[in-house]
């Protein structure tokens, strides 16, 4: 298994209930771009992340996990937290997750036309940046 810092591609995600925001991102520039949001829920959104891990082959997955500003967990933390390990165990590849606040009131303020893809290329800068090589 790979750690983080040798992590060189990746696939971030912005998980919600309705969508997860996708992006793509490579340490080398230390960039992520937006890729899409997938409007599923539940088992639905599988096949959908299978295809784009078929497609950009990562290394590995990043989810944000979102907490309140003073840190504590609250539902959305553990619905994350959840969908990372179901990528885990379907995948087989190494699930990063990092602690994500904010990200997607971020890519409002930067206008972005798909927020929750602009906001899992947030959550995948911010991986980088927290483990550089």
């Amino acid at each position: 298994m790979i750690g983080a810092a040798q992590v060189a591609v990746a696939l971030g995600f912005d998980y919600g209930l309705r969508r997860v925001g996708v992006a793509s991102g490579n340490r080398l520039i230390g960039k992520a771009e937006p890729l899409t949001t997938l409007q599923a829920q539940g088992r639905l959104v599988y096949p959908l992340i299978e295809a784009l891990l078929n497609e950009w082959e990562p290394q590995a997955l990043v989810v944000g996990v979102p907490r309140h500003p003073d840190g504590a967990p609250h539902a959305m933390t553990a619905a994350a937290q959840k969908f990372a390990a179901s990528l885990r165990g379907r995948f087989h590849k190494p699930v990063f997750e990092v602690d994500e606040r904010y990200t997607s009131v971020e890519a409002m303020a930067q206008g972005a036309q798909d927020v929750d893809a602009a906001a899992a290329a947030l959550i995948l800068e911010q991986f980088f940046r927290e483990n550089p090589p």
